[in-house]
């Protein structure tokens, strides 16, 4: 693994379910792209609201799921940030827990599809931007468009059940919510 920067990342429950999504952004940071950070109580609850969308889940495959996750990237858990929620003041009070976890984690993004919750001219004092994973994977893809292909070709070749094709993962990030992701991967497919 090639690692091409100190970028740190928290990654809000929002973008670890839909599982495309997860599942390229876990690609990049195994290819040294960035450092992915969460807590257990994001575990928590991307798996628990996936549980309640899908009943032919169980609590124990996503177990499996988290702990694959905790396992590939050891450090990613961040703990002991209960104690500076109460100082913060975001627009949903339920989301100081990511605040305080990306404070503590120092990281430099949170990646979260609700950025209404996380306005950056707040989060801005603690040296903390919120951006949408399609922004976060397009500036990725701006810096580093070999390696952000070859994490997507990766993503890809492991998909076993069903398994896709290219064109398929890039219509699925689509639908996702991941447009200019999805473009920049598109032309780079060969013709």
């Amino acid at each position: 693994m090639i690692q091409f920067s100190k970028l740190t990342a928290l990654l809000d429950a929002c973008v670890l379910y839909p599982a495309p999504i997860r599942d390229l952004l876990l690609h990049l940071a195994d290819a040294g792209l960035y450092m992915p950070k969460w807590t257990d109580r994001i575990h928590e609850e991307w798996t628990r609201n996936l549980l309640l969308n899908r009943p032919d889940l169980t609590a124990d495959q996503l177990l499996r799921t988290t702990r694959a996750m905790n396992s590939a990237f050891p450090d990613a858990t961040v703990h002991y940030y209960e104690a500076l929620m109460n100082s913060l003041n975001l627009p949903d009070p339920d989301d100081c827990h990511i605040l305080a976890a990306a404070i503590l984690g120092q990281v430099q993004v949170i990646v979260t599809a609700n950025l209404k919750d996380f306005p950056n001219d707040y989060l801005s004092q603690y040296d903390i931007e919120a951006q949408h994973p399609d922004e976060f994977i397009t500036a990725l893809f701006e810096l580093h468009p070999e390696a952000v292909t070859q994490a997507f070709y990766s993503q890809v070749a492991n998909l076993k059940n069903p398994p896709k094709t290219a064109r398929e993962v890039i219509q699925t990030l689509r639908k996702a919510g991941l447009e200019k992701t999805a473009d920049g991967l598109a032309f780079s497919l060969p013709q």
